[in-house]
């Protein structure tokens, strides 16, 4: 997993916010429930990739093979240190109130729904655990396809939380930003609401370099400057080829050129976000 160093590094303080830890599986097995296995990516190999692209503080996500049990990434913040670390989580409604702050205690910001690979928080909790964790500042995190997001985006409007959107929304690159789910999206931002983590390859329609979600990340960025933050989905599950964390971090430096802008995106969108 050797990373390519970027033509250059982040600034100063910039935030992952987007990155999962797996393993060691003797510790941390994979939950039965999983819709595939990835080999062990463990936080020392982590570390090696965010000191080549200069990344110096992390949001961990909890993955869909490791269903509801945190250890893991609760593990991975501990490692890391709370001094420059977070954690989203993923829960159901057996997670009573003093378990939820548990997890906060120990670093959880936001409880991710993944509606793509499943085996994780159940959607139709989405409102009744949105209204649970809104004491605690945490935000509801939404891992889904463009057409589920055209879907949901006005019930993640009136949640009493933010919501933090994967992956460029998951609409695909191909349908362009004029699309319905594109815009969707947009009016989604516009209210204030919604985040938007701007790691986008997932949404290429051309595979690698994964350069035609440019206009997509051009677009949201433009819309909502203070609400977009970035994340390198290390180690890239599921990806083939699998993409080099230098390059896109290069890609993020050329589609963003304004200094300015990029801090937001790496540095002060993630602290206010996560409360750094």
């Amino acid at each position: 997993m050797t990373t390519r160093p970027p033509k250059q590094k982040a600034p100063a303080l910039s935030c992952d916010c987007h990155f999962h830890i797996f393993g060691p599986y003797d510790r941390f097995p994979l939950s039965e429930g999983r819709t595939y296995s990835p080999p062990p990516a463990l936080v020392p190999q982590y570390l090696d990739m965010a000191e080549a692209l200069g990344l110096q503080r992390m949001v961990v996500v909890q993955a869909s093979v490791s269903g509801t049990d945190n250890a893991v990434t609760l593990d991975a913040i501990r490692q890391f240190g709370l001094h420059r670390a977070r954690g989203v989580a993923v829960i159901d409604d057996s997670f009573d109130d003093a378990a939820l702050r548990r997890l906060h205690d120990q670093g959880i910001r936001g409880v991710r729904f993944n509606m793509v690979s499943g085996n994780g928080t159940p959607e139709d909790q989405l409102e009744a655990l949105g209204r649970r964790v809104a004491p605690l500042g945490w935000h509801i995190q939404i891992y889904a396809d463009g057409e589920k997001m055209l879907a949901i985006a006005p019930l993640l409007a009136r949640l009493p939380v933010e919501a933090v959107i994967d992956h460029c929304g998951g609409v695909m690159a191909a349908l362009g930003t004029g699309h319905n789910q594109f815009q969707a999206l947009l009016r989604l931002m516009d209210s204030g609401r919604a985040w938007m983590k701007v790691c986008g390859y997932r949404a290429s329609s051309t595979g690698a370099p994964w350069d035609d979600v440019e206009a997509n990340v051009k677009a949201l960025v433009s819309a909502a400057p203070d609400r977009c933050v970035w994340g390198t989905d290390w180690p890239h599950p599921q990806m083939d080829p699998v993409p080099d964390a230098g390059l896109l971090l290069d890609q993020l430096f050329a589609w963003l050129p304004d200094a300015g802008v990029r801090r937001k995106v790496l540095v002060d969108n993630p602290a206010r976000l996560y409360r750094f």
